[in-house]
């Protein structure tokens, strides 16, 4: 599973970019938001999925939020 970052070590959000590294990993694994974007796996992290939660939830590509 692609987790949005550089090896399985950091995940980062697709919308702001934010990261979760180490400690905080594990964390973000359970509130971050995922989905599949053009065959890939896209994280969201947990402010991103609060801010545009309409969007996400009507399916729409991140493109328009």
């Amino acid at each position: 599973m692609d987790h949005g970052g550089a090896g399985d070590d950091t995940m980062t959000c697709g919308t702001c970019g934010r990261q979760a590294t180490g400690e905080g990993l594990a964390e973000a694994r359970v509130r971050w938001t995922f989905g599949t974007e053009r065959r890939r796996t896209v994280w969201v992290c947990d402010r991103c999925s609060r801010l545009h939660a309409r969007s996400i939830e009507g399916k729409l590509d991140s493109e328009w939020w």
